[in-house]
């Protein structure tokens, strides 16, 4: 049997401990009516653990709260600017500072049980993390510094070659290098999370197999619906994942999603990718993840001259960049509550909608962070 099979067996309370369940609202019944009043999905969000797999962390203010306190979210993996070990440590501790100074609405998240304290709370939960592993430098002794300064997740390549391995974007596909392979064990004996989702296809392979524990794609969505988008993943690379306890978030970036923006692709063409991963890897190893700013791009500033015309020149022909970028249901705090109802409406079962949107991020943080 599949460890993926093996897990779906199982119910919730025996991966998360009774005494944490028993502090929480009950999760739905999985076999209860299914197309559910809109009224009726609302209070099951608003109850549900909702976590979101990638949001940009930069430029967090005021703003950034209030989006938060109006998203119903329950926590999310923040992207930390990298850069080198310096930079990548000054701006973790930017984040511990803002956590420390905001005690009543946030938590530094190092384990699944903190998403439980936030939910019950009603604070948020703050997992940091990198989407590149350049602060590593040449030395894997680094990544003891970064998981003492906070770190829980990193993403072992950018579009580019790192000393780790090859980009999404890289014009050779050579994998993961020695060097990558023993980041990668240290990172498992650390408890820091291996994410890919701009890792290049050999990386991505790789990462999933020398990862002792289940490896993470905190953003992406299917090849087999956006093909040839070097951003997307295919379905023996979710299945491999997903045998391992892995679980993907399926990016809320709308140009990603799909390449006609604004007239065949929309929030229902980010639904069909959500159930493509659940059919391809199962039900306990999809969730969400944005990959924008909190608020939504619009409302954080994106205009045509600052976010599209850079990304002409920072990323290659391949990925399609669009102008607006946004799926407009997507692009506010309200993004999973529209998700939530759009999966209720296909039929989904208010236990699963439940798995998506929160449950799915929570054991495999338990599985693979350590206490």
């Amino acid at each position: 049997m599949k460890r993926r099979d093996f897990v779906k067996m199982l119910p919730l309370g025996a991966l998360i401990p009774g005494q944490v369940l028993g502090s929480f609202p009950a999760a739905a019944n999985t076999s209860g009516d299914q197309n559910l009043p809109q009224k009726d999905i609302d209070a099951i969000y608003k109850k549900a653990i909702v976590i979101d797999g990638l949001i940009i962390a930069r430029g967090w203010n005021e703003d950034s709260f209030k989006a938060l306190a109006n998203s119903g979210y329950t926590g999310f993996n923040a992207s930390v600017d990298s850069g080198n070990l310096a930079r990548g440590l000054k701006h973790l501790e930017e984040w511990q500072q803002r956590i420390k100074e905001n005690p009543d609405r946030l938590i530094l998240a190092t384990s699944a049980e903190d998403f439980f304290q936030a939910r019950k709370e009603n604070k948020a939960a703050i997992l940091l993390g990198f989407q590149n592993a350049t602060m590593v430098e040449n030395d894997v002794a680094h990544l003891d510094k970064l998981y003492q300064a906070g770190t829980r997740w990193m993403q072992l390549t950018y579009n580019e070659r790192n000393l780790l391995g090859d980009g999404c974007t890289e014009r050779t596909n050579a994998g993961l290098s020695d060097f990558g392979i023993e980041v990668v064990e240290r990172m498992n004996e650390l408890g820091i999370i291996v994410d890919l989702s701009h890792c290049g296809k050999q990386t991505t392979n790789d990462g999933i197999q020398f990862s002792k524990s289940g490896a993470s794609i905190n953003h992406s969505m299917c090849e087999a619906l956006y093909k040839n988008h070097p951003r997307a993943k295919t379905d023996e690379q979710i299945r491999a994942m997903a045998d391992k306890g892995g679980v993907i978030g399926i990016i809320c970036l709308g140009y990603m999603i799909g390449p006609n923006l604004g007239t065949e692709t929309t929030l229902e063409t980010y639904v069909d990718h959500i159930e493509h991963a659940v059919k391809v890897g199962g039900i306990d190893h999809v969730g969400l993840g944005a990959d924008f700013a909190i608020q939504g791009l619009e409302a954080s500033g994106a205009t045509r001259e600052n976010w599209y015309v850079p990304r002409l020149t920072r990323f290659k022909e391949s990925y399609h960049v669009q102008w607006p970028p946004w799926i407009p249901e997507l692009d506010t705090t309200d993004r999973y509550r529209h998700v939530a109802r759009a999966l209720n409406k296909r039929g989904f079962r208010t236990g699963d909608i439940e798995k998506i949107l929160g449950q799915n991020w929570v054991r495999y943080y338990r599985e693979t962070l350590k206490p």
